[in-house]
């Protein structure tokens, strides 16, 4: 019998470690694969962080939480607080319109959307039964309003604009008694207290979340990407030297059990892309470098996260990128095989900044006469040279020539250095022209364009190129050497 136990136990550790360890490993379902495959075509997509936060216009979430290096000018830790946990009883952002929204992103040429339907802070902008912490319940007075189920409200508008849907939600929730107890100090942003000498107490917090994660999947019809944030809750096989830190004092693992949250997630969504930032392992769909962009073409999927202006939330006086900028980052994110995820914050009572919308405007007119260089394209070697950045689809290759502010008309010649890529010489076609540009190539291997006519384009002119070979799309992951990746630039943030 002792024997029989014993072979069972072993058995049990046995399966146990297999599946965490498949847990480690990137996702292989093809249902799931085709679906980020899918997801890559769309190159560009819509952000916003709103909540309560924007009444004050500060940081999202992060000024409540008592780490060194946040600013709160001098005001006492406790009072505001408390000031700012009571916001929930002040918001009321009667002119949200969120069709107003969805039409402003899909002019810009955006395709796909991820609205935060709860930050750290806990606020939750959906209906819940989990809190009475939402813009759904009576000590909001937004809940009176026939769209206070916010997130369901963005759903509707923005899939009625044939975008895919995608949820951000926080792992962490510092407004939950049971992750941010009230009986102890709050000295970072991790649960404080231990999970493992107080294992029922998290277990509360894990049903707390799973039960949440059950409501975005279920409630709002298909839903295409659940964005988890707050990459300190995370398994302990995960930790590194990276993340460790973000463990903070005490180090406290937190545990959400990911391969039940996938489960309930994809109970009716069974190909949702799942992105739990900075993980890594089976349930990081594709990655997030936050704020930055990669030197070079990455060996899996990605996306740039970054905001338009300064600030994630909504600041009155915020510094916005210029259209040029934006632009060329979409270009450069897509030519390293990236998408460009690029969030604005709604104000207090539901607009998006008028900047902004002049930016989305600016883009998508780009965008209507160039956008078959972006999307469901994919990156063709050496990617970028110069100012020039490449893509391809099929036959074609897309030389994008990056224009610097007020460069009107365009040059009338361009060289480009790339030996590897085969090119039919002669005529070719200049997106937005009637006429055509002449592609030949020089004695030292160089391609050189002549396109001498007084041609206007703003922030990027492109030139379609034919292969020589019609082989398709050509994979270049085998180009890629440790060496010609910035390392700093793949840090994973938990913002």
């Amino acid at each position: 019998m002792k024997k029989k136990a014993s072979l069972l136990l072993l058995i049990s550790i046995f399966y146990a470690t297999t599946f965490a360890q498949t847990d480690q490993l990137p996702e292989t379902d093809p249902v799931i694969t085709n679906r980020i495959s899918q997801w890559q075509d769309l190159k560009f997509g819509f952000m916003m962080h709103w909540g309560i936060y924007a009444q004050w216009e500060v940081v999202e979430s992060w000024s409540i939480c008592n780490e060194p290096w946040i600013n709160r000018n001098g005001a006492d830790y406790y009072q505001y607080k408390t000031d700012y946990q009571n916001l929930n009883k002040t918001f009321n952002p009667q002119q949200f319109d969120p069709s107003k929204w969805a039409e402003a992103a899909k002019n810009a040429g955006m395709k796909y959307v991820v609205f935060t339907t709860k930050h750290h802070d806990g606020f939750c902008m959906f209906d819940t039964k989990e809190t009475s912490y939402s813009t759904v319940d009576p000590s909001c007075p937004f809940s009176k309003n026939p769209k206070a189920d916010i997130t369901g409200e963005v759903v509707k508008a923005f899939r009625g604009k044939g975008f895919w849907t995608g949820l951000y939600f926080s792992k962490p929730d510092w407004h939950c008694d049971d992750y941010w107890a009230h009986e102890w100090a709050t000295p970072d942003r991790n649960v404080n207290y231990d999970p493992t000498a107080m294992p029922e107490r998290f277990e509360k917090y894990k049903q707390f979340t799973h039960r949440q994660i059950r409501e975005l999947t279920h409630n709002y019809g298909d839903i295409d990407i659940l964005w988890l944030d707050g990459g300190w809750v995370r398994p302990e096989w995960s930790v590194n030297d990276e993340t460790r830190p973000w463990l903070g004092c005490q180090g406290y693992i937190q545990d959400i059990d990911m391969p039940k949250v996938a489960e309930i997630a994809r109970e009716n969504n069974p190909d949702l892309i799942i992105v739990d930032r900075s993980v890594g392992g089976k349930f990081e769909n594709y990655q997030t470098p936050e704020q930055q962009v990669p030197d070079s073409l990455l060996p899996y999927p990605w996306e740039t996260c970054m905001s338009m202006g300064n600030s994630w939330s909504y600041v009155s006086t915020d510094t916005y990128k210029s259209t040029n900028k934006l632009i060329h980052l979409l270009c450069d994110i897509v030519a390293k095989g990236g998408n460009f995820l690029l969030n604005v914050g709604p104000d207090a009572d539901g607009n998006l900044p008028d900047t902004a919308l002049l930016r989305m405007k600016e883009i998508g007119e780009w965008m209507q006469v160039n956008g078959e260089a972006i999307y469901g394209t994919r990156p063709i070697y050496p990617f970028t040279y110069g100012k020039f950045r490449f893509t391809q689809k099929g036959d074609k290759v897309y030389g994008i020539f990056l224009l610097d502010e007020q460069e009107n008309p365009v040059p009338d010649t361009y060289w480009f250095d790339a030996k590897d890529m085969k090119l039919k010489t002669g005529k070719i076609k200049v997106l937005g022209s009637k006429k055509k540009a002449s592609l030949c190539k020089e004695a030292d291997g160089r391609y050189r364009i002549d396109f001498p006519n007084s041609f206007e384009m703003p922030h990027a002119v492109v030139f379609e190129m034919q292969k020589k070979n019609k082989k398709g799309t050509i994979r270049h992951f085998d180009k890629i050497k440790a060496n010609n990746i910035n390392v700093g630039c793949l840090k994973k943030h938990a913002d």
